[in-house]
């Protein structure tokens, strides 16, 4: 038996960072993509945004890449967004995604943050936010494809 802890606070955005998500629905959205996580044998502990990007702390199952979970993630959200007549104006999700591991002890501020997003977004844009996020995580950011659909 192997023993892991694979905890990624992951970020990605709507095609154009369009406003697709209301806040009306964005729960059935969410429901959705924990069934997504849940079927990969992963744990959603948090999941949270606004009308154009989401946060997901998963705790990841170690047969996964990030790269295949974000993939078959926003594969499946999509084609089941494309045909909720709650998100008519959703066009698909934007290529790059960031993820970020954490340690056990950073979940709660992880999830404090997810929890936060409409209230943190009132003060700092998405590309703020994003742009920040590698910086912290020392990510040298090429201007060329910086939120570039």
């Amino acid at each position: 038996m192997s023993y892991t802890r694979l905890l990624y606070h992951i970020v990605f955005r709507t095609k154009c960072s369009t406003n697709t998500i209301t806040e009306a629905h964005e729960k059935d959205l969410y429901a959705y993509i924990r069934g997504i996580v849940e079927h990969k044998k992963s744990h959603l502990y948090d999941i949270g945004g606004t009308e154009n990007h989401l946060h997901l702390l998963v705790d990841m199952h170690p047969t996964y890449s990030l790269s295949d979970f974000m993939k078959e993630l926003k594969e499946y959200s999509s084609k089941w967004l494309a045909k909720n007549p709650n998100f008519p104006n959703f066009r698909g999700w934007a290529v790059s995604y960031a993820g970020f591991t954490y340690s056990l002890n950073d979940k709660q501020k992880i999830i404090n943050y997810i929890d936060n997003q409409k209230t943190h977004h009132k003060i700092v844009t998405f590309e703020e936010e994003y742009r920040q996020f590698l910086i912290d995580n020392g990510i040298e950011i090429d201007e060329r494809y910086f939120l570039k659909d």
